[in-house]
């Protein structure tokens, strides 16, 4: 197994054409083409956890945040970034970042918090939009059962909780093909008319290659006539933070003490109580006050999250509990998920769990 086929694996549950756009994510350093001899999760790429990966005979480090995030236009170890990624090309490891692709994963960041807080009916908080396509094309009748089957097969046609979903219309098509070309039905220079059938369906953007491949493939028309649009549409299936339930409601009291448990957090800064137990709770790991108004109007109780500022303490006003439980602390369970989710796609070499403790804020 080389590095490409585990990004195959980690971009089948986070695709990266999901990341934010100020984001880098993917294989930052190393080659894809190099035998895999153990991989390494972790929350950050700091250079003991290089050290850690050498010790452990892991090649690569498969790190949630990316050690690269700006450019750099020198490599001479000058900083803590540089010296990372030297010691990585030295010793021949990759570094593959995942970061925003899994947090707006349906199965990444926050549904391992809502996991570790035992919320259940999980939906996605701010959902994205421009991200599901529709393909229409034209297929002559007898075939769009063939070329149906063969779309959904790919991925194609899944709206929700269901799937195989087309929209059809039965029509007349009409061409004339001219000397050069060489149509599978019909004679060239002749005007054809021919019963066709125009299929209409959705399908999430990060699989389009895949599916034109599917479509040239299997239409028997020697020019193929498609569109593809892109749908305003928000996706309930890729977005950032998450909303969920408990069973039953708690007191805020025993809500911030249940939340420092199961987060295992030194500390909780939070809003003023709202003299209402806590039943719905909207979550989004790492810095998340930008959602503060969208937790709101979700009608949460509490919102989780890390890196709130003085301020935006304020924008609770009364109607809802923000919890500041720290960058890291939201995010520590990441690289358990990573590992969980690679031992069950890979079994000839190890995935490890790194035991290095990269959070850089200390408590007194």
């Amino acid at each position: 197994m080389i590095v490409q086929d585990v990004i195959n694996h980690l971009e089948t549950l986070a695709p990266l054409v999901y990341a934010e756009d100020f984001d880098n994510v993917g294989l930052l350093v190393g080659d894809k083409s190099a035998k895999i001899t153990g991989v390494l999760a972790t929350l950050d790429t700091l250079e003991t956890v290089v050290d850690e990966a050498i010790e452990k005979n892991c090649n690569l480090i498969v790190s949630f945040h990316p050690i690269i995030f700006k450019g750099l236009k020198k490599l001479t170890g000058k900083n803590y970034v540089e010296r990372v990624v030297l010691k990585a090309i030295k010793n021949d490891i990759a570094i593959y970042a995942i970061h925003t692709a899994l947090d707006n994963a349906l199965q990444g960041v926050n549904d391992m918090i809502c996991n570790q807080l035992e919320l259940t009916n999980k939906q996605i908080l701010i959902p994205q939009s421009k991200t599901i396509k529709k393909l229409t094309t034209y297929v002559p009748k007898n075939e769009a059962e063939q070329l149906r089957t063969a779309l959904f097969n790919v991925g194609a046609g899944s709206i929700g909780n269901y799937n195989d979903c087309s929209f059809n219309i039965e029509g007349l098509g009409t061409y004339k093909g001219n000397e050069n070309s060489n149509p599978t039905i019909g004679k060239k220079d002749i005007l054809h008319t021919e019963e066709e059938t125009q299929i209409s369906i959705t399908f999430p953007k990060h699989i389009e290659s895949k599916i034109l491949k599917t479509l040239f493939k299997t239409h028997s028309y020697e020019e193929v006539a498609y569109e593809i649009t892109t749908l305003e549409n928000n996706n309930q299936n890729i977005g950032m933070g998450m909303i969920g339930e408990f069973k039953e409601a708690m007191e805020v009291s025993n809500f911030l003490n249940h939340v420092k448990t199961k987060m295992n957090t030194a500390c909780i800064r939070y809003s003023d109580f709202t003299n209402k137990p806590i039943k719905k709770v909207a979550v989004l790991g790492g810095s998340g006050s930008f959602a503060i108004q969208a937790a709101k109007a979700s009608g949460a109780d509490a919102f989780i999250t890390a890196d709130l500022k003085y301020h935006d303490f304020f924008m609770a006003e009364s109607s809802i509990l923000l919890a500041d439980i720290g960058h890291y602390e939201s995010e520590q369970f990441t690289k358990n998920l990573l590992v969980a989710y690679l031992t069950k796609k890979i079994t000839n070499f190890a995935v490890v769990l790194s035991k290095t403790n990269t959070n850089p804020v200390k408590y007194f």
